[in-house]
C-alpha cells in the first residue's frame, strides 16, 4: 500500500507513470506491502483465469519468491515505471525506500529486478529491448512496444520458470 501521496501521469520513459504529489524525504518507506490489500496469485489460481486476466496480472503484478505469488499492488503502486540510470526508489517484495530526497511532481523509478528477477523473463523480453532510453521524452520506449506483442503469447506455464 502506498505510504506515500502520490498520483498518476503521462511518463516520459514509458506509458503512465507515478509521480510523487508530496516532497518525500531520503530513507521514507513509499509503499509497503500489506496482505490485506495487495492481492497474491498463486499459479493455479492464474491457471484459472481468462487470458486477458492472466496478462494483466503478469504485466503488473511482481513475484515474491518468499510467497511463492504474485503479487498485484491494490493501489496506483502497479504504475511505478523501471528504470537503471533514474532509479530513486529501493524497492524489495516487502517495501519500497527513496534512495534520495524527491521532489514534489517528481516520477518515480525503480529496478524491477531488485525483486523480481524473473519479470521481463515471463513478458518476454529480449536484452536489446531492455536497453535504457538515452533521453526522457513523451515517445514511448521499445521495451513497451516489445512487450504488448510478446505478452500475449506468456500466459502458460507462468510462474515454474521462477
Amino acid at each position: 500500500m502506498l505510504r506515500i501521496k502520490a498520483k498518476l501521469g503521462p511518463s516520459g520513459v514509458h506509458g503512465v507513470g507515478l509521480f510523487a504529489d508530496q516532497f518525500v524525504p531520503k530513507g521514507t518507506v513509499t509503499w509497503q506491502y500489506d496482505p490485506k490489500f495487495d492481492i497474491g496469485y498463486t499459479e493455479k489460481d492464474l491457471a484459472k483465469m481468462s487470458s486477458h486476466g492472466q496478462r494483466q496480472i503478469l504485466w503488473y503484478a511482481y513475484y515474491d519468491k518468499k510467497l511463492k505469488k504474485l503479487i498485484l499492488p491494490s493501489d496506483d503502486q502497479r504504475f511505478i515505471n523501471h528504470s537503471f540510470k533514474h532509479r530513486n526508489i529501493k524497492s524489495t517484495p516487502q517495501r519500497d525506500i527513496a534512495m534520495r530526497d524527491i521532489q514534489l511532481g517528481e516520477e518515480l523509478f525503480c529496478n524491477y529486478n531488485e525483486f523480481d528477477n524473473t519479470y521481463f523473463k515471463r513478458l518476454g523480453y529480449t536484452k536489446s529491448a531492455l536497453r535504457e532510453p538515452k533521453k526522457t521524452s513523451q515517445k514511448r520506449s521499445r521495451v513497451g512496444k516489445t512487450s504488448r506483442r510478446t505478452i500475449k503469447k506468456k500466459t502458460a506455464p507462468l510462474m515454474r520458470s521462477m
